[in-house]
């Protein structure tokens, strides 16, 4: 179909911001490295994060409160590697990074200096991704004024699960 291979090719051109979701529920923790994420409402701030249905991450956040959302930096590409080129199904990430609980209880990460926790308003199934609707509840900036990670920066980092 005509219409697939283009719009295929069209959203191949875009070139995404970077972010890592972490979350909670109960014992088990685990996080991704996400594209699909948008603000998506100003009044009130609503923000979209969309996690694989393939996604260890997802499986967790399924019956989550809250979710954590870093903004990479374009510095931050081994912190893309390892959310994003790595399973927890196989790999204990936080092992492997420095990150204390945020106030909700969540996984924050400490290099990133520009995340929220976000409360789960409504969960859409979005087909091979489901969108998560946060409502943030705390923010941190950082002030930090480093460009964000963007695709085209780790197009080439092969996914711990198939997207």
């Amino acid at each position: 179909m005509t219409g697939n291979a283009d719009f295929t090719r069209l959203t191949r051109r875009l070139d995404y911001p970077m972010f890592v979701v972490t979350v909670r529920e109960g014992e088990e923790r685990d996080g991704c490295l996400i594209g699909f994420a948008t603000q998506c409402s100003i009044h009130p701030p609503r923000f979209l994060a969309c996690l694989s249905v393939k996604n260890r991450t997802w499986r967790i956040a399924r019956d989550a409160r809250s979710l954590a959302v870093h903004l990479l930096r374009a510095d931050q590409a081994a912190l893309a590697r390892l959310f994003g080129g790595e399973t927890g199904d196989d790999v204990d990430k936080f092992a492997h990074c420095a990150w204390h609980d945020g106030p909700d209880g969540l996984p924050i990460l400490d290099e990133c200096d520009a995340w929220f926790e976000g409360i789960v308003l409504v969960r859409y199934e979005l087909g091979d991704h489901v969108g998560f609707l946060l409502e943030p509840a705390v923010a941190h900036d950082g002030g930090n004024e480093r460009p964000p990670l963007f695709f085209s920066q780790i197009k080439s980092l092969d996914p711990g699960h198939p997207a």
